[in-house]
């Protein structure tokens, strides 16, 4: 993001279909059936993006039985002509009205109290109506635990709003980057699914404290558990850290932003700390600001202090591998040379040096990596390409090297971007997605309603990538892009309401 709420659009476009979105759990039972002994007990959520001539659907099986189910196979009917197209974490497959999933090679044990997700497109005329039952190898959904009783049980068909789990007790998992896969450390595919909590970058240079006076506390925690948040990205401002500038600045800030980030981890909630305003006078081609310190995004970083920023943040969390670098927010160095030579820009990008249009010394990605792992420090990376992270085209040609092999591609979606179809999602994104895991660090839409994000988000979750929107500050959304009406995770109409019934129905 440009500035506290603001999005400057790069390329202007206008997003497509309107998609809606509805959560259900099955809570039907079998009316005239008697269990003499405890059978497979199941939940499931079902949620479906709707564009009119078809759908996404997100599954989540729950087992809230005693004992471990090795192996699961999911069975609901539709009512209409719904007919399945593809689908992913699971082997789909239909015959008539009836849909059959059967679990992965990878995600085929739920522990109880645990769940998997699983997902799928279909196309449709007419009518699309939830289905109302859903079973799991062979016990019919209710959402409690198994009776042992000998007398009739009768429950009745009656869709309810549920939600996933939140983030576990214990801490966040230590992630590690293996192919197109974050792992965790036990070798569970792990995406980072949540929000960025805004105010670090811009707070402490504009007279407003360290959070813009919106609290860090543990209630403030657990209302983002309570929309099953598991990740947030924390822009943070380079002179604030460095202690060239704003207030706090150096190690008052420093502190700050380890405290939260440590709260954050001990709620099972990874932090992804991210290089948002940085030093350097820049005047060129949508300059946001004149000013040479840091109260502004620029357009590359500086050679001057974002080597040191990045080695005094990686010494600071060296070791913990639960926490994420975003080395550089949004590079734009092809707007900065009016887009005159896409090859220079992506050589600016990653190699920095002295770049078209931008009158500072600029640090390019590989020099921040290699900053980085001069600590010692093993933490995920991301990187972004061009146009405010938008433009990925040429990212596996111009990615840095990374002796770590921790190194992900940073991407940002926003309905005024140029990149906003799923044709173009899956031409420019899909092939690097393909190669090394991509998180879209940024995510919105300027209209404060969800149309736009839930197309992204179905292409994520079909992708099996992550996700952190903007943003989770109270600002109102008139201007667009904000969750939340307060601090206690009241969600605004209809943006915030809509992403948060889309992270109730997901886990990573």
């Amino acid at each position: 993001m440009w500035g506290s709420a603001r999005k400057r659009p790069a390329v202007l476009a206008v997003a497509g279909l309107a998609v809606a979105a509805g959560v259900v759990t099955s809570t039907t039972a079998v009316s005239s059936a008697r269990e003499t002994s405890a059978a497979f007990a199941c939940k499931v959520t079902y949620s479906a993006n709707d564009w009119g001539s078809g759908f996404s659907v997100a599954l989540g099986i729950t087992n809230v039985g005693s004992s471990a189910a090795d192996g699961w196979t999911l069975t609901y009917s539709y009512a209409g002509n719904q007919t399945l197209q593809q689908g992913w974490m699971g082997t789909w497959t239909q015959a008539g009205k009836q849909v059959t999933v059967t679990n992965a090679s990878w995600n085929g044990t739920i522990p109880a109290g645990g769940s998997v997700s699983t997902g799928a497109n279909f196309s449709y005329s007419g009518t699309n109506t939830t289905p109302a039952a859903f079973a799991v190898n062979g016990a019919t959904c209710t959402g409690t635990p198994p009776t042992t009783a000998t007398t009739p049980i009768t429950k009745p068909t009656t869709p309810t709003t549920t939600t996933s789990a939140p983030p576990p007790p214990g801490p966040a998992p230590a992630l590690h980057v293996s192919g197109n896969q974050l792992l965790t450390a036990d070798g569970k595919t792990y995406r980072l699914l949540g929000v960025n909590r805004s105010s670090g970058e811009f707070a402490c240079v504009q007279g407003k404290g360290m959070w813009d006076s919106g609290p860090v506390d543990q209630a403030s925690v657990d209302a983002m558990k309570a929309w099953n948040i598991h990740a947030v990205r924390i822009p943070l401002n380079e002179d604030c850290w460095l202690g060239l500038s704003g207030s706090p600045s150096g190690a008052p800030y420093q502190q700050a932003v380890k405290d939260y980030a440590k709260l954050l981890e001990a709620n099972g909630i990874n932090p992804i700390l991210d290089l948002h305003w940085t030093h350097g006078q820049y005047t060129g081609t949508s300059s946001a600001c004149t000013d040479v310190n840091a109260t502004c995004q620029k357009p590359m970083p500086d050679r001057q202090y974002t080597p040191a920023f990045w080695t005094q943040v990686a010494t600071a969390f060296k070791g913990d591998n639960a926490v994420v670098f975003d080395l550089f927010n949004e590079p734009y160095p092809d707007a900065a040379a009016n887009w005159s030579d896409a090859a220079a820009a992506w050589r600016c990008l990653r190699d920095g040096g002295t770049c078209t249009g931008i009158g500072y010394v600029v640090a390019g990605m590989q020099e921040l990596v290699d900053a980085v792992r001069a600590t010692g420090a093993q933490n995920v990376l991301m990187t972004g390409g061009l146009t405010w992270t938008n433009d990925l085209t040429q990212w596996l040609a111009y990615r840095p090297a990374d002796p770590a092999g921790n190194l992900m591609a940073s991407w940002h979606s926003y309905n005024f971007n140029a990149c906003i179809t799923v044709a173009c999602w899956d031409s420019q994104i899909g092939p690097v997605a393909a190669q090394v895991p991509v998180q879209a660090g940024e995510i919105g839409q300027n209209s404060c309603a969800h149309d736009y994000i839930d197309q992204v988000l179905a292409w994520l979750d079909a992708h099996h990538l992550g996700y952190t929107a903007w943003t989770w500050n109270p600002w109102g959304c008139s201007g667009g892009n904000v969750l939340i009406e307060d601090y206690t995770g009241t969600p605004t109409k209809t943006y915030g309401e809509g992403f948060r019934a889309h992270l109730l129905t997901v886990d990573p």
